[in-house]
């Protein structure tokens, strides 16, 4: 069983290399996804508790699916 303190690193984690891949900074990716850059960095940190609908539109922002970030 899952912690959920491990899930929120791992979908940081994956949020990050998602944003290095299309080679944004947090600053870029923050004003792409319409958050602070503060939001982004803990959401990286897996400080940040997310809800889905935030998960979607930071994924469609990006351009890739929700598997790719539970992955």
């Amino acid at each position: 069983m899952e912690d959920y303190t491990n899930v929120l690193r791992k979908i940081g984690h994956n949020f990050r290399i998602e944003r290095t891949k299309k080679r944004l900074s947090q600053e870029a990716f923050a004003e792409l996804t319409n958050v602070h850059v503060n939001y982004i960095g803990k959401i990286e940190r897996g400080e940040q508790n997310l809800t889905i609908k935030k998960i979607v539109n930071i994924c469609n922002s990006l351009g890739i699916t929700i598997n790719e970030i539970f992955k």
